[in-house]
């Protein structure tokens, strides 16, 4: 008996004739999640295994299995995937594939739009404290972490901004919930000197449902995501220009 049979006996998945769980329904949810070039969300894998499969048990059964091995099954969102232990990230390093890294700009302009979404352009340069250059946008667009949500129900019909399945995944978080709050910043020294009196960091929430004062963008359905941005660029912006 294969050392996953054993676990698989042992999380109390009963076998084929106990016509609850099947085996092979283990062994073939792990086979799609290997072969897939992209995370598996529990509705994927259930569409490409038998009728009637319990896919939340065969998951429960690979976490545990895998749990203590180099790769685990981790989710991400409402995603699933195979991701090297993190104890053993160091060992890749050497193979790990260069990439260009995001400017400050960049970054300080997604964790804006990841902590505050949904959030629009003019509302990121107030916290920024200076304009935000169209490219910057573009490129957190094109790396897949934002989105455009809809248009705000204010002046001009500015559109909002919040991140993506893809984003969560990169970054190894389960939801947005997961990032860190003002006491865990502070701790890794993200936050030094000072800080205002009241300051605080909102919890963060990537609800894909439009707010109150928010509208879909169904106006736009022909254009593309960065067409959205050009008459962002004929707002005020701060006067300061973005450190891209």
């Amino acid at each position: 008996m294969s050392d996953m049979e054993s676990l698989f006996r042992r999380e109390g998945l009963r076998d084929a004739a106990a016509g609850d769980v099947h085996f092979d329904h283990v062994r073939q949810a792990e086979a799609l999640l290997f072969a897939a070039t992209a995370p598996l969300t529990a509705a994927d894998i259930a569409e490409r295994l038998p009728e009637g499969a319990d896919v939340e048990a065969v998951l429960r059964a690979l976490v545990a299995h895998y749990a203590p091995r180099g790769v685990n099954l981790v989710q991400t969102g409402d995603a699933w995937s195979f991701r090297t232990a993190g104890d053993l990230g160091g060992l890749l390093q050497r193979d790990a594939v260069e990439v260009r890294k995001l400017s400050r700009a960049a970054l300080e302009t997604l964790a804006i739009i990841a902590y505050h979404q949904p959030v629009t352009r003019a509302e990121i340069e107030a916290i920024r404290g200076v304009s935000v250059a169209r490219g910057t946008l573009e490129v957190l667009l094109e790396a897949g972490w934002v989105r455009l949500r809809g248009r705000r129900r204010t002046p001009g019909r500015p559109v909002t901004f919040g991140t993506t399945p893809e984003f969560l995944h990169h970054f190894g978080l389960e939801s947005v919930g997961d990032l860190p709050g003002l006491d865990e910043l502070k701790a890794a020294g993200l936050l030094e000197g000072r800080l205002p009196s009241g300051m605080a960091i909102p919890a963060p929430s990537d609800d894909p449902a439009l707010t109150e004062d928010e509208d879909a963008i169904e106006a736009d359905a022909g254009s593309g995501a960065l067409d959205l941005l050009s008459p962002l660029d004929r707002d005020g912006g701060s006067g300061k220009d973005d450190d891209d």
